[in-house]
Parts: structure tokens; C-alpha cells; sequence
């Protein structure tokens, strides 16, 4: 028996999976933050230039790359077509390099408090956009 879903599960389950990602980067960025010193202030800023890198350059035209290809369906896909091949490979490569870095101590902790929380922000905005985007295809009926 093969499982098929329509254009707003697929919307939804993406923002879902994006929210819930940047969810735990977020905490394991704030779990950071309280031990390392410095100047909250600092940080806040090199969290968001990473925030707004981040979100422009990679997760805006992902988030465009994939609500077009969604809105593009015809018929009722796959549960998990809501990314590529492509970015499951991406997404994968990425949970692996992550934990690497932190399970080895590739970086140091303040990197990784601040490209975390700025990460993470990114992440979440993200899923809140493709949670959005399920409203404006209720309304193409």
C-alpha cells in the first residue's frame, strides 16, 4: 500500500521539519551561550550577520526552490517530497558536520554559541514561512 499526500501536507510536514531542526540547533546554540563569557552585545550581533547570511543566501532560495517545485504538483506525492534528493543530502551532510564538529571540538565553544543561535533563527523563520505558504495554497482553490 503506497502513502500519498496533498501540497499542504507537504508545505506543512517542511516547515514542521524546519522549525523543529532550528528548534534543537536553538537549544544547543543557548545551552553554549551560558558558558561561555563575553559580551552579550557582541554576540548578539555576530548572531544575527549570521542569521541574516544565512536566511538570504541559502534558506530564502531554498525555501522558493522548494514551494515552487511543491506548487508545480499536480497530484498527491510522497510524505517526504517536500525536499529533493538533493536536500535530503544536504540536510543529512549537514546534522553530520554539525555533530562532528561539536563531538571532536573542531570549533570553539563561543563559534559555536553564536553560529548556532544565529543558525538556528534562520531555521525557524524558515518553517514559518513554509507554514505560511500552506495558507496561500488553501486560498488557490
Amino acid at each position: 500500500m503506497k502513502f500519498y499526500v496533498n501540497r499542504k501536507f507537504l508545505v506543512t510536514a517542511a516547515g514542521a521539519v524546519w522549525i523543529a531542526a532550528g528548534a534543537n540547533i536553538l537549544r544547543i546554540g543557548l545551552v553554549t551561550w551560558r558558558e561561555v563569557p563575553g559580551h552579550a552585545l557582541f554576540r548578539i550581533a555576530e548572531a544575527t550577520a549570521v542569521f541574516v547570511l544565512f536566511f538570504t543566501l541559502v534558506f530564502l532560495r531554498l525555501y522558493r526552490k522548494h514551494t515552487r517545485r511543491i506548487h508545480r504538483k499536480q497530484a498527491p506525492g510522497c510524505p517526504f517530497s517536500f525536499f529533493d534528493a538533493k536536500g535530503w543530502l544536504v540536510m543529512a551532510l549537514m546534522i553530520a558536520l554539525g555533530i562532528s564538529v561539536r563531538r571532536f571540538g573542531w570549533l570553539p565553544e563561543r563559534f559555536i554559541s553564536v553560529f548556532y543561535t544565529g543558525l538556528a533563527a534562520a531555521l525557524i523563520l524558515t518553517g514559518v514561512l513554509f507554514l505560511a505558504y500552506r495558507r496561500k495554497l488553501s486560498d488557490d482553490r
